[in-house]
């Protein structure tokens, strides 16, 4: 074992989180090592535009870890889950493969104990986040348009958004004869140059390589940039455990390196940004930071479903962001004559390229095949619409991450099991909203409508498994991320959600982790470090 000297921070994880970590602290002047298990992407594998894109593109930008088998991936044992886990391991994390929607949580997000009656408040607030939003929609070079009447007034994000398309348009008007709440779509997607971005192409590729540099992601947006200022990142470094000291402190992380060599990167505090899976992965097997039995526990993936139309008209439906051309919070906030509490977002998307539209999966659970295969292609490529339903999902302590000993990855750290169920306040929830999709399609003039409730591999969305809070009985970190057991371990990444909302949580993972690097440099005088 090689131990490293002992460096201001250390940083686990290269997503959106560890990103903004890195770029505070190093502003601040400290100095950092982000330690990612995976490596670069590789773009020379992103095939849009090519003729064998549909045929090649999961097969490297898959985004199931178990399917795709990647040297940075971990075991995942999610056969008795729902929802299936999907994520990136590798610099710029999850968002190297995410879809880009970019969504601020509602005020109402972070006071659903007070509100409704259920789960637990945030211990802060919409007003607290704002300037932290305001800054990471900045770095990530969000799209849109300010002024929706659903969220308080707030900063312009930095670029217009994207056009609305025919599919758009089409989507925008039937939502205005029935009266109901749209938006164009908030996306960290350039529509102009922007740093190191290029503008959108909309050629529908956003989660298998975007072909022109457009998506923010931070293997584009940051690390560049991090690495000249002097941030250190080691990729292929599989953390195995943190270093406790006698003191109640952490001294580091131990990790295996590329070539198998077992290393100690020692450091003033230790920062963990691995996501609501790679998190509890690394505290369980440490067996730090859970005092309140909450490591792993109340985990939250979002279930998610999909209401498409297929037209007579030719919508041009194979191009634009994936992406959303546009959002709506219609039926967003608590209605209790509904059987339910929260709510959920609906957001329309292009319906894609003619395997994505005939594979099982997004369009149903068997595909289309058989001797009308052609027809059926034929009238659905170009002419069809795709609503996706994203529901707000309630922390349970039974839904959670444990360790799988029956399970290693390369390096022989063990891989993890997901026990979640559903709850039925989501089924009910999935099944008003399709409902009312399916009303949206008709006034569209859908001549064909396939509703999809609960989707098992959507699991893009996690959450929640080191929630934080004021009590260290029943949380795991306080309201800056720290560690109420360790005082020098933090954790900065989507884990310390208290609850999921009902929009895509990116916006929010970054900004709160800006918000708690905030706070831990503010506070660095009065930090207590080992000896």
């Amino acid at each position: 074992m090689r131990d490293a000297d002992r460096i201001d921070a250390v940083v686990v994880g290269s997503g959106p989180s560890g990103a903004v970590t890195a770029r505070r602290l190093v502003d601040a002047g400290m100095s950092v090592v982000c330690l990612e298990q995976g490596g670069w992407p590789d773009y020379s594998t992103a095939r849009a535009g090519f003729p064998d894109f549909e045929l090649v593109a999961r097969k490297h930008w898959d985004w199931d870890p178990n399917t795709r088998r990647a040297p940075g991936d971990y075991p995942i044992d999610d056969r008795g889950s729902d929802i299936t886990a999907l994520m990136f391991n590798g610099v710029g994390g999850s968002a190297v493969m995410y879809a880009a929607h970019w969504e601020r949580f509602l005020p109402s997000d972070f006071r659903v104990r007070t509100l409704d009656g259920v789960a637990d408040d945030w211990p802060v607030t919409y007003e607290d986040m704002a300037p932290y939003y305001d800054e990471v929609e900045r770095q990530f070079a969000v799209s849109g348009l300010e002024g929706d009447p659903a969220l308080p007034p707030s900063t312009p994000p930095p670029l217009p958004p994207v056009p609305l398309n025919k599919v758009g348009r089409r989507g925008a008007e039937a939502l205005n004869r029935l009266g109901w709440h749209w938006w164009p779509g908030s996306n960290a997607i350039a529509t102009r140059d922007y740093g190191r971005l290029h503008a959108c192409a909309q050629s529908t590729a956003c989660p298998f390589g975007c072909p022109v540099g457009a998506k923010a992601s931070p293997d584009r947006t940051h690390w560049p940039d991090l690495i000249a200022d002097g941030v250190r990142l080691i990729t292929r470094a599989r953390v195995r455990e943190l270093v406790p000291t006698a003191s109640g402190l952490v001294d580091g992380v131990v990790y295996v390196d590329e070539a198998g060599v077992e290393r100690i990167q020692r450091a003033q505090v230790v920062i963990l940004c691995a996501n609501a899976l790679g998190t509890p992965r690394i505290l369980l097997n440490s067996g730090l930071a859970n005092s309140s039995g909450l490591v792993g526990r109340r985990l939250m993936m979002h279930p998610f479903g999909n209401a498409i139309g297929i037209f007579d008209e030719d919508l041009e439906s194979w191009r634009g962001p994936l992406g959303q051309h546009l959002y709506s919070l219609q039926f967003y906030e608590t209605d209790t004559s509904r059987g339910f509490v929260r709510g959920a977002k609906w957001n329309l998307l292009p319906s894609g390229a003619p395997l994505s539209i005939m594979l099982p999966g997004l369009w149903g659970a068997e595909g289309h095949w058989g001797p009308d295969f052609h027809l059926a292609l034929r009238s659905r490529l170009g002419r069809s619409a795709i609503w996706t339903v994203i529901c707000e999902d309630l922390p349970d302590d039974d839904n959670r991450v444990v360790l799988d000993p029956d399970t290693v990855d390369d390096s022989g750290v063990p891989g993890v099991r997901i026990e979640y169920r559903t709850s039925d306040n989501a089924r009910a929830m999935m099944a008003f909203h399709l409902a009312r999709l399916e009303e949206v399609l008709r006034e569209m003039g859908a001549k064909e409508i396939i509703l999809n409730g609960h989707i098992r591999a959507s699991g893009w969305h996690l959450m929640g498994t080191a929630v934080m809070g004021p009590d260290p009985a029943t949380s795991v970190v306080d309201p800056v991320g720290r560690a109420h057991d360790v005082p020098n371990l933090f954790v900065f990444d989507g884990s310390t959600f208290p609850t999921s909302s009902g929009v895509n949580p990116s916006a929010t993972i970054a900004a709160n982790a800006l918000r708690c690097a905030d706070a831990l440099v503010k506070a660095r005088a009065e930090q207590v470090v080992p000896a």
